[in-house]
């Protein structure tokens, strides 16, 4: 059997820290969340993280802060964005700045799964 896929989760929102790894261990990954994104770069998941399923909007570092910090350490993680607060705008900014998909919640697990699958892909 081969090794499962670590996707990370870094929300500030409990329910989704405790939802999404549960969901993403049914789909077949290994999953691991974080309360914050300097929870996540203090971690050691780092180099082992495959995804990042990454919130937008949090206290302290901003999702897209954490990916700008990502970069700079030339640490090349596919990253899913979500967000609760649908803006027209936000979703083509984060596609060209390097994410793979941003979802606003609440998304399907389809989506989910199509977006993660297309994050493995670019590995």
């Amino acid at each position: 059997m081969s090794e499962r896929s670590l996707v990370s989760v870094v929300d500030d929102d409990e329910s989704v820290r405790e939802s999404l790894p549960d969901l993403l261990r049914q789909l077949g990954f290994a999953a691991q969340a974080f309360s914050s994104a300097e929870a996540f770069l203090a971690s050691e998941a780092i180099s082992e993280t495959r995804c990042l399923i990454l919130d937008i909007a949090m206290p302290g570092m901003s999702g897209p802060d954490l990916q700008q910090e990502l970069t700079r350490r030339r640490q090349e993680i596919p990253i899913v964005f979500i967000t609760a607060h649908e803006d027209g705008t936000i979703r083509p900014r984060l596609l060209a700045r390097g994410a793979v998909e941003c979802l606003f919640k609440p998304f399907s697990e389809t989506a989910l799964l199509d977006a993660l699958n297309a994050a493995l892909r670019m590995r």
